[in-house]
């Protein structure tokens, strides 16, 4: 195709538009509304994913260490689990320590510290942090069996509970997309179909006339394309900047809801682009191809 005829049908295209401005502001609408149910959902679905990740990654371990173990021992131990991987933190609490926060949690009922402190029964112990809970149970049995350790107190049960209920979440999220995504397909081809149907009249004239097939797309593929991107712009700049007023709402308002669920939503920044790339390939792909391709069964004259 020559330069020339592509930039007149590219402003064939953009004629057609303003022309028949009502079916496409219709078209728009109707994508980015869809778009938007879409980036919302996709947005909390990352939020609850995030938020659950970060209740999970706060399981901590105990690894009880023997009373026999000699300084050097038991720092050569702390150095053996960090080599672990999985490990992502390892902290010494000593026997006096162990005894100073049972006693801040006792303190009201009796005076522990002083009960306790000629003759102190409680162990040492390293507290030890994983960065995948999923793995905590494998990193724990490889712990267990390193010399000088007693025993390991792992929340493994919650752990897995805790992996579990964050799948399901990604699956619901997903789904939920998934679905939103089907329906604002079935809805947008329709509303092309409508589009096409309306104007079937041009098209016929248009092939009678001996206007080839490509020509007679090329300018619906312009209208639909640029439509549709022009949708996809709409619905990023509504999406991120309602998340972003959001965001910035949560961190300045905080609460202990704030504290339990991190400190903060997923930061605009970590996700933008996400949104930005699914509307711009979902406005183009369902609007340019698919009104390029719905007018098929009328360039049969």
């Amino acid at each position: 195709m020559r330069f020339s005829s592509f930039t007149y049908l590219v402003g064939q295209g953009l004629h057609n538009m303003r022309a028949n401005r009502l079916m496409t502001l219709a078209s728009m609408g109707v994508l980015t509304v869809c778009m938007i149910l879409v980036g919302a959902a996709y947005l909390l679905g990352v939020n609850v994913d995030a938020v659950v990740g970060y209740i999970g990654s706060q399981n901590e371990s105990y690894v009880i260490i023997n009373d026999e173990a000699t300084d050097e021992q038991v720092t050569a131990l702390g150095d053996q689990i960090s080599a672990v991987e999985g490990v992502s933190s390892v902290v010494y609490i000593s026997r006096e320590e162990t005894l100073s926060q049972w006693d801040s949690l006792l303190g009201s009922y009796t005076d522990l510290y002083a009960d306790l402190q000629a003759d102190n029964p409680l162990p040492q112990m390293y507290r030890v942090a994983v960065s995948d809970v999923s793995q905590m149970e494998s990193i724990m049995t490889q712990i267990q069996s390193m010399d000088y350790v007693d025993g390991v107190n792992a929340a493994v049960n919650l752990a897995d509970t805790f992996v579990s209920l964050q799948r399901v979440i990604s699956y619901i999220c997903i789904g939920l997309v998934g679905v939103l995504a089907l329906v604002s397909i079935v809805v947008i081809s329709n509303t092309i179909r409508i589009t096409v149907f309306a104007r079937r009249k041009e098209i016929a004239i248009m092939k009678l006339v001996g206007a080839t097939n490509g020509f007679i797309r090329f300018p619906f593929f312009v209208e639909g394309t640029t439509s549709g991107l022009l949708a996809a712009a709409i619905s990023s700049g509504i999406v991120c900047g309602s998340y972003y007023a959001i965001y910035r709402w949560y961190i300045e308002h905080p609460s202990n809801l704030t504290t339990l669920l991190g400190g903060s939503l997923v930061p605009l920044q970590d996700v933008w682009y996400y949104v930005v790339i699914g509307f711009v390939v979902f406005g183009f792909v369902l609007c340019g191809i698919g009104t390029a391709t719905s007018i098929r069964k009328h360039l049969n004259v």
